[in-house]
């Protein structure tokens, strides 16, 4: 089969004008980047009409390191959707240069189920991500203006929490001094930084409702405490006017096309295992304005992207899917099963067999918000008809809806029976009421061990004294109403990134605490998970050039 690459050049692009009229978006409102993609006002958002439409949510269990396929399938099911008639729009969240030029190569879906121009998308695209990173290091450029030139006034800062970003996989970046030379270098202090999508830029750009919210939000920024005690904000510097010069066109999402010519929306891009992992609220309510079926996904498997996705961005934009789909796969579920990572390509019933342990944890927690379930089997070549008829005989078992997705492969045709399972549970048996994990009352602590002990099976959670002396100084500054976003390992419900399965007895140990009082939530950082990941030993960015003119490599 050809490469994902391959197929994208030979896909014809449709002028993004047809893709617009196709869910009816007025083209008077398009910001073109070219012939293929176009920004569009948020400003069109209609609430009243979004309510009307059937969000609809991509998970999966937890990943490989190759993942599982949730935007492939999340694709794939928009396709199949487009034929069965359904007017609908896949809105996906932007990819990272970091794991596009390190690990896993390029995000955009794969094979015949596509987010195209892919090699734009996955690369500079509209430019949000670097707007995103420089909005970021600006803000750490005038708190250190501001120190430096207020030093002899006796102002000083205590603590200062907020680092730098950097889209790029840079593990020498986790922990430096900076101001290091003479006094006109500035004043010496410990930095870092961490990847652009673990940004609280990144975050409020994708909780943000509008430009107004925008504003209060990074206005209300914490940065740090003075060395009187006080909480030092952005407004404090009367900078955040800039800081939204800056993000003004970011703000908007952006319309392309898939494979098969049919609308998607991409915007923003948190990281799930270190961050929220959801695409913007303004994107997913934009096309819930214009679609009857918004098919959307988050980050990493549902113990991560799918807890947050309800949690923080369903309970503060008053979001309600009428579905959400698991996505699995007989290479993930044979890895919970014990076997060898080597081996998983292999036929192995048994592994298989015990693997579905992983699969009903992930059905029981979504259930447990309300959530009807269907799940989704994405289809490898290797897969063999016996597997397929394990896993669809254990999902009836379950009482669960089970397709099988080979979008990858085939395009929209692959997925129409997944499509039409969608359609008939949402007519048939749409989600209730979302029934959130805590409450908004709960302390911080509270809500870390129910996420832990309902969502992870975890015995308990346990923060370190660095940690509890965090939550301690926020907590009279409100951070106990927000909700909790913890970071951890994406491979595995506990923090150990090889406790494959479901692991049971073991505590979530938190031991750093980053408040986010502009995205507003409280983020937990657990175990060993790093905000900056670090490159393989070969990373994709040895296989990515440039040939006669074009892209290569990404994949």
């Amino acid at each position: 089969m050809k490469s994902d690459i391959e197929i994208a050049h030979g896909c014809r692009l449709e002028p993004i004008e047809n893709i617009a009229k196709m869910v009816r978006i007025p083209l008077e409102e398009l910001e073109h980047y070219g012939k293929h993609i176009a920004k569009v006002p948020n400003t069109l958002i209609d609430e009243e009409q979004a309510r009307k439409s059937n969000l609809i949510l991509v998970t999966a269990i937890t990943p490989t390191k190759a993942g599982i396929g949730k935007p492939t399938v999340s694709i794939g099911l928009a396709l199949g959707l487009s034929r069965l008639g359904k007017r609908n729009i896949v809105a996906l969240r932007e990819p990272s240069l970091g794991p596009c030029f390190g690990l896993k190569g390029g995000a955009a879906g794969g094979g015949y189920a596509q987010v195209l121009p892919m090699e734009r998308i996955n690369l500079h695209f509209t430019g949000d991500f670097h707007a995103i990173t420089s909005a970021h290091n600006m803000i750490a450029a005038l708190l250190d203006n501001y120190i430096y030139q207020h030093r002899d006034e006796g102002f000083a800062m205590k603590e200062v929490l907020w680092k730098r970003v950097l889209d790029v996989n840079d593990r020498n970046l986790r922990y430096i001094v900076t101001g290091l030379g003479v006094k006109t270098n500035g004043v010496m202090m410990e930095s870092g930084f961490d990847i652009t999508p673990a940004s609280e830029i990144m975050a409020i750009l994708c909780l943000a409702k509008d430009g107004d919210d925008l504003r209060r939000r990074i206005e209300n920024i914490l940065l740090g405490t003075t060395i009187d005690g006080k909480p030092f904000r952005v407004k404090d510097m009367g900078v955040a006017g800039a800081i939204c010069a800056l993000l003004k066109d970011a703000l908007h999402p952006n319309l392309v096309q898939t494979t098969e010519n049919t609308p998607a929306i991409v915007h923003g891009g948190p990281f799930a295992n270190i961050a929220h992992g959801c695409n913007s609220v303004v994107a997913t309510k934009l096309a819930m304005t214009y679609a009857d079926y918004v098919v959307t996904e988050a980050g990493f498997g549902a113990d991560l992207g799918a807890e947050k996705f309800f949690n923080i961005k369903c309970r503060k934009a008053g979001l309600q899917p009428r579905l959400t789909v698991i996505v699995a796969t007989t290479r993930g579920l044979k890895m919970h099963g014990g076997v060898a990572l080597e081996q998983i390509g292999l036929p192995e019933a048994e592994g298989l067999r015990r693997g579905f342990a992983n699969l009903d944890r992930h059905v029981h927690n979504i259930q447990s918000f309300g959530q009807s379930v269907v799940v989704c089997f994405n289809r490898y070549d290797t897969d063999t008809d016996e597997e397929i008829a394990m896993c669809r005989a254990h999902c009836e078992a379950l009482g669960v809806g089970f397709a099988v997705n080979s979008a990858y492969s085939e395009g929209g045709r692959g997925a129409e029976e997944l499509a039409r399972l969608v359609v008939d549970t949402i007519e048939n048996r749409p989600s209730g009421p979302l029934a959130f994990t805590y409450a908004d009352d709960d302390d911080i602590e509270v809500k870390a061990e129910k996420v832990a002990r309902d969502i992870y099976g975890a015995a308990g959670v346990t923060f370190s004294a660095s940690a509890r002396r965090t939550l301690e100084r926020i907590r009279h500054l409100g951070a106990e109403k927000f909700p909790v976003c913890i970071a951890k390992t994406q491979y595995s419900f506990s923090a150990d990134a090889h406790a494959y399965g479901v692991p049971t007895g073991f505590k979530i140990h938190i031991r750093e605490v980053v408040p986010n009082f502009g995205a507003e939530m409280v983020v937990l950082v657990a175990g060993d998970i790093m905000r900056m990941p670090g490159l393989p030993r070969h990373p994709q960015a040895e296989h990515i050039d440039v040939v006669n003119g074009e892209i290569v490599g990404l994949s």
